[in-house]
């Protein structure tokens, strides 16, 4: 029976077929840059595009080795602030996640919310509006009932010297799509920055 690859090593495996294609090891022969406009198209570099196209044709291929195999996009974040620490569920960017892995993040959701709701405690909540561009400021209450529409959370953290901002990611449906609108309806998040008094978000 052949070796079925874990998450760790498939990871490492699109890591370093990454490397590869950034270095020009892999190009993509038959992909060419077009988008209907010869202004647009003549500053468009073959050689990048045929690079990108070929890790994303590696990248699919490693996605129904994870269907075919049933290998979790699952890995494990841990975050840490105010000497308070989580370890939760997250899909790595570069997986994709099985309906078993949806449900492991359904389960974590509660308790990232908990650990949200802990540490942003007096902090100004942002709402991140046109696709990240702007941000309106949002009460506890509202992100309350988005939590509520939603199906999975996900949290980052940015913090040197005397600023912290916390992000909470509240999605629905598959992560790999619920970024950019790249899946929108049916995948999709709400991102909430947490600051603190008088701050701005910067991510």
């Amino acid at each position: 029976m052949s070796k079925v690859y874990n998450t760790t090593e498939l990871i490492n495996i699109l890591a370093e077929e990454r490397q590869a294609c950034i270095q020009g090891q892999r190009l993509n022969l038959a992909a060419t840059p077009r988008t209907g406009n010869p202004v647009v198209d003549q500053f468009l570099k073959p050689e990048a595009f045929q690079k990108f196209t070929a890790y994303q044709d590696f990248k699919a291929a490693i996605h129904r080795y994870q269907r075919e195999y049933l290998v979790s996009g699952i890995v494990w974040r841990q975050v840490t602030v105010n000497e308070k620490t989580i370890n939760f569920p997250v899909v790595h960017e570069q997986l994709i996640a099985l309906s078993d892995d949806l449900e492991i993040l359904q389960a974590a959701k509660a308790s990232v919310l908990n650990f949200w709701n802990q540490v942003t405690r007096g902090m100004d909540l942002y709402l991140s509006v046109s696709h990240g561009r702007e941000f309106r400021p949002i009460e506890i209450i509202e992100i309350e009932a988005i939590a509520q529409r939603t199906e999975w959370a996900n949290m980052l953290k940015w913090e040197k010297s005397n600023f912290l901002e916390m992000l909470l990611q509240l999605g629905w449906g598959k992560p790999e799509s619920a970024a950019y609108r790249r899946g929108w309806p049916n995948s999709g998040s709400e991102y909430i920055h947490a600051v603190k008094p008088g701050k701005q978000p910067i991510c």
